[in-house]
């Protein structure tokens, strides 16, 4: 990045080699000690992707306020994403100046040596991240409650503002902050981290969409996927509802539920869960995926033998069957309705009983 000092300027490095490294992929080469910018001193490296990576930075001029700051690679697409990102982040920004619809703040953008680097309010774990440290333990049902109410918030203002996020996951769900008490959990025979607080922000708006702009056909990460996207039937807002129904079950779980990395494959798990596709969408679909209006799909097989060891119906997932229980599979299943004119609204979602508990306090 740059070199140690802020007063230096960013364009030697210290080995004295060319002025800015980027490794074979295009990301940019830096360590703890590197400054951006003579602003943004780098302490650790907070995650890495395809899009780039995200660093933990001291700002300088903020009275040393941590921050994340997103470096992308320079690489043309990922540029494009980000600034289709930094300008869904300027609108949502001026939209909800409070982070009233928990949409995470972008505090300022600049350009490093074709690295878009883009500085936000510092959060904590993931929801993946929390469930990986916390060796693949669900959430309690009252977390999820409070997740999930906050989720279908947010995202409900996006839609209302006429986006579409398409690629929600839980590690794009994160905590404010994930500190935690351990407690041990005497029927698992071991200790268990409890948050402290559920509160939680969305973000990468990398790939969010608005409304008349151009609709890619393929969206979401894999496992998230609606089947109107799988089909390339067309989708908009339900296509999120769809990601928010499996990110809960898989708090539920601790686990994905659609665990594969093949389309046809993922049908069958859709239709082992929640029963068969609607005819006229299979009729509307010209994916190779069917015949006679059925998916073309062996059960015997050894693909059909481990989506049958994998997936259950979705009523067998339940650990018990008390009313708190019930309700939250009932959401779910509204979410995980394949047709996207019938699934439920987040307008909708926001009125289920399964919330009932927070509008009572």
């Amino acid at each position: 990045c740059c070199s140690h000092h802020f007063d230096h300027s960013c364009d030697h490095r210290r080995k004295g080699s060319r002025s800015v490294e980027d490794d074979e992929e295009g990301h940019l080469i830096c360590e703890s000690g590197d400054v951006l910018r003579a602003r943004y001193e780098i302490i650790a490296t907070l995650g890495e992707g395809a899009f780039g990576k995200v660093v933990e930075c001291i700002d300088h001029n903020m009275r040393g306020m941590h921050v994340a700051v997103k470096i992308v690679k320079n690489v043309s697409r990922y540029r494009e994403a980000a600034h289709s990102e930094i300008q869904v982040l300027e609108y949502l920004n001026t939209m909800d100046p409070s982070s009233t619809f928990r949409c995470v703040q972008m505090l300022e953008w600049f350009d490093h040596h074709g690295h878009v680097c883009i500085v936000f309010e510092l959060l904590g774990l993931s929801t993946y991240d929390f469930i990986k440290e916390n060796s693949f333990f669900p959430f309690h049902i009252n977390d999820i409650r409070q997740m999930a109410y906050q989720i279908c918030q947010s995202i409900n203002f996006l839609h209302h503002n006429k986006l579409t996020h398409t690629d929600l996951k839980p590690e794009n769900i994160l905590f404010v902050e994930s500190d935690y008490v351990v407690k041990y959990n005497s029927k698992m025979k071991r200790d268990e981290r409890t948050l402290k607080n559920t509160d939680i922000k969305v973000v990468d708006f990398g790939s969010a969409t608005f409304d008349d702009e151009h609709h890619s056909t393929l969206v979401s990460t894999r496992h998230y996927r609606a089947p109107e996207v799988i089909l390339a039937l067309g989708w908009s807002q339900p296509c999120d509802v769809w990601s928010i129904g499996c990110i809960l079950i898989e708090y539920y779980l601790g686990l994905t539920v659609f665990q594969t990395h093949d389309s046809k494959e993922h049908l069958a798990m859709m239709e082992r869960m929640l029963g068969p596709l609607p005819t006229h969408m299979i009729k509307k679909s010209r994916k190779h995926y069917f015949q006679h209006d059925q998916l073309d799909w062996d059960e015997h097989s050894s693909a059909g033998r481990y989506v049958r060891r994998r997936c259950k119906p979705l009523k067998e997932l339940m650990h018990c069957h008390d009313s708190d229980h019930q309700t939250l599979f009932d959401l779910v299943r509204r979410m995980l309705e394949y047709d996207p004119a019938k699934r439920i609204t987040l307008d909708e979602a926001l009125q289920h009983p399964f919330f009932d508990l927070l509008k009572n306090k």
